[in-house]
């Protein structure tokens, strides 16, 4: 497999990291006494130990430019000290806050059941399959999305939100900017970077092992958004079929 085809199989998997009940999250029409379960689960299946998901990769990692990607990437989830904007743990616990969340329901969460399914292949993934398919669960898949349209594109900076008690119609569109901005709180400041590691530094013969995994995270990924569509009240034809 050379370059360009591993490449366009990549994006053809992170392409695809979209899910029919994400509108209605940002529309207003999950009911506000559910959303919370949306930002908990994100929570507690990755977000709060990304740093440790994406720490695998580095303890496995064997060559030394690809290992100091991934160090400065582990510096900045845990300090916010590059990009100058705090622990990115902390900027995905402001978007709950500022919607006047209960932040002490994030101190204890239960996982939903497709949930666990996910995070125990998020940790098979990032255990014992190499640095490669580490890095590429992390900082690609996970904090990649469908607007990957090239192999360079451009950093996604977290939304400003402040805390609402105005109309319906504002009140849906601070929602809306604070579900994108805790989307974005893992986002690295680059693309270029991780598509760097991806396409220059992982060697030919790992490429196949690496669409092995992505394909499964991302199917776990589907399923696990569906389970958390339907704790909010959503429904859809496609997640039966699947």
């Amino acid at each position: 497999m050379n370059r360009s085809e591993f490449r366009d199989s990549l994006l053809r998997v992170v392409k695809h990291k979209e899910h029919w009940a994400w509108p209605a999250f940002v529309r207003g029409q999950v009911a506000r006494a559910l959303l919370p379960i949306h930002l908990q689960q994100e929570y507690a299946t990755y977000v709060r130990d990304f740093p440790v998901l994406l720490g695998r990769a580095y303890v496995q990692c064997g060559q030394r430019q690809a290992r100091r990607i991934l160090a400065e990437r582990l510096f900045e989830l845990e300090t916010g000290s590059l990009s100058g904007s705090g622990p990115h743990e902390d900027l995905f616990l402001a978007c709950p806050r500022a919607l006047g969340m209960n932040m002490a329901r994030f101190q204890e969460i239960t996982l939903l059941p497709k949930a666990v399914e996910f995070r125990a292949v998020l940790d098979r993934a990032t255990c014992d399959q190499g640095w490669e398919v580490a890095a590429a669960v992390t900082i690609l898949f996970l904090e990649g999305s469908e607007g990957e349209l090239s192999e360079a594109p451009l950093g996604r900076r977290p939304i400003p939100v402040r805390p609402s008690h105005q109309s319906p119609s504002r009140r849906r569109s601070d929602t809306a900017a604070a579900l994108t901005r805790a989307g974005c709180a893992l986002a690295g400041p680059s693309r270029r970077e991780a598509w760097h590691l991806m396409l220059d530094l992982v060697p030919e013969n790992a490429r196949p092992r690496v669409l092995q995994w992505m394909g499964l995270v991302s199917r776990g990924w589907q399923h696990y958004r569906d389970d958390v569509a339907r704790a909010c009240g959503l429904a859809d034809s496609a997640s039966v079929s699947r």
